[in-house]
């Protein structure tokens, strides 16, 4: 395909995906999709292979939707229909925990299927435990939607809908953010087949496949270009309730091949609590580590990501086994990327960055409003420092690798009877080095209740900060609060009128070895 006229089409593919992501997030109801940015949007073609993916969103999202949008297209077949719509939150199938439904919307031009668009939210509540570690298996968690039709031929299955809304919360809330992935669906068809008109294309496969191709060739060129061998990297953290978690990778490269092979191998088991990760997450996480150092210029899509291979052994705690409890999966998926790093840093060391805090801390509140009626807030997050770069320092409150934003105070103050206190920098908890890791972040709030109220919190690194590389210091470890004394728990809290939290996130690790006084 001409190079100016791949352009032109390509131009038109980042936009269409990109205003259906962006007008997503602005009409959500959950704050955690409409001020967080947590979500993820892409186009696939007839064969179920992700095209193109908007500018926005997080890369557990997003390379988690390459996998459920293939997991559709391929359970559906040819069973669709113009004005259908396909959903499902199956964590095996899709992005790992029942918060995150998926929804894949057929493009239809009269009877000919031209295309997918797919997007994945996070949703305020799907029943169950909520998003703490609490649950003892995945059906303690919520309400586990299997690959289904939302709509059928244009028209809601009602079956499905009544399901949803007897079984959360906020029932309002969840079908706000599904009518906000369906229209915003339909409005991304309307300009593919617009754009199909206008340019003479029947369909988008010859596109999709100069896209995906050219993304492989790149992807694979980059690699050829390192050193052969393989490289090996180790992360332990804590998690709620005190448990200490090992990753291991061995990340071979084989340059003739232009092959990554990211082995997690040696890794803790997977465990009771909720934290466990499906390898959908972990494949994410692990193509984003790489892709991040490699070529991040490049398109992400189903070729970019092809020569990165992922492994890990079934029932550890990246590839966890049914029925394990899944719903905290970011506590550790998020830290995948650490040991990756690592490895990479004896290949390629000016790209990479030393450990950051990793997971978010995540915030779940349940309880009552002054005039007694009860709510479910939708989850928040707060990071710690990011990780030390070769040349620059680690940016402080940022959290790589998930680029999920914090909700504003004053959304959540509005939202429900929370209040404030404090929330500011921690200055000095970056590790110390060459380029020194970001600072975390302290944060301070109570309940303006008379009733006590229920506390669903997963901080983590509370024992130890995240390591420093290349000879820099270690960030400092986090604590987490409740009336100045230090708790760490899997379980939700049952808290009191008048408690007090206090979150201080660690900070980033150092790189490099600091300079002399």
């Amino acid at each position: 395909m001409d190079g100016v006229e791949l352009e032109i089409l390509w131009s038109n593919l980042i936009a269409i995906v990109t205003e259906r992501s962006k007008a997503l997030q602005r009409i959500a109801f959950s704050p955690i999709v409409r001020e967080a940015g947590d979500l993820a949007c892409a186009l696939f073609d007839r064969r179920g292979r992700m095209v193109a993916q908007a500018n926005t969103g997080t890369p557990g999202h997003i390379n988690s939707l390459a996998f459920a949008g293939a997991h559709l297209a391929r359970i559906f077949g040819n069973d669709i229909a113009p004005g259908d719509v396909l959903i499902t939150n199956d964590p095996w199938l899709s992005a790992g925990h029942f918060f995150d439904i998926t929804t894949l919307t057929p493009i239809f031009d009269g009877d000919r299927l031209l295309a997918y668009i797919g997007s994945t939210i996070h949703h305020t509540d799907i029943g169950g435990y909520g998003i703490g570690a609490g649950a003892r298996d995945v059906h303690e968690e919520g309400l586990w939607i299997p690959p289904l039709k939302l709509y059928e031929c244009g028209k809601p299955n009602a079956v499905l809908h009544a399901m949803i809304r007897r079984n959360v919360r906020t029932p309002d809330a969840v079908f706000g953010d599904l009518a906000a992935q369906v229209s915003s669906g339909q409005s991304a068809a309307e300009h593919l087949i617009t754009m199909c008109k206008r340019y003479g294309l029947i369909d988008i496969e010859e596109l999709s496949d100069e896209i995906i191709n050219r993304s492989e060739e790149v992807t694979r060129a980059a690699i050829r270009k390192l050193k052969s061998g393989t490289y090996h990297g180790e992360s332990q953290f804590d998690v709620p309730g005190g448990e200490v978690i090992t990753l291991k990778t061995a990340v071979t490269v084989d340059a003739d091949k232009g092959d990554i092979t990211v082995d997690f191998t040696g890794s803790s088991p997977q465990t009771t609590t909720g934290i466990n990760v499906v390898l959908n997450y972990t494949h994410a996480y692990s193509t984003f580590a790489v892709r991040s150092c490699l070529n991040p210029e490049l398109p992400n899509n189903t070729g970019s990501l092809a020569p990165i291979k992922v492994v890990a052994p079934e029932g550890s705690i990246v590839n966890c086994k049914y029925p394990a409890p899944v719903n905290a999966r970011h506590v550790v998926g998020m830290y995948v990327p650490m040991p990756i790093l690592k490895a990479l840093y004896h290949v390629m060391p000016d790209r990479v960055l030393a450990e950051g805090s990793g997971a978010v801390w995540t915030i779940q509140i349940q309880g009552k409003r002054a005039d007694g009626e009860a709510f479910t807030s939708s989850m928040f997050n707060y990071s710690g420092g990011m990780g030390a770069r070769a040349e620059k320092p680690g940016p402080s409150a940022t959290c790589y690798p998930t680029g999920v934003a914090a909700v504003p105070v004053e959304i959540l103050e509005a939202a429900m009877p929370i209040l404030f206190d404090r929330k500011e920098l921690r200055d000095g908890s970056g590790g110390a080095g060459r380029t020194r890791g970001g600072d975390g972040q302290v944060i301070q709030f109570r309940m303006m209740t008379k009733d006590q109220w229920l506390l669903n919190a997963v901080p983590s690194r509370l024992n130890e900060g995240p390591d420093g590389i290349g000879g820099g210091a270690a960030g400092a470890a986090g604590r987490f609060l409740v009336n100045g004394k230090d708790v760490s728990e899997a379980r939700k809290l049952t808290m009191n009128p008048d408690d007090v939290v206090v979150l201080e996130t660690p900070g980033g690790g150092g790189y490099g070895v600091p300079a002399a006084s």
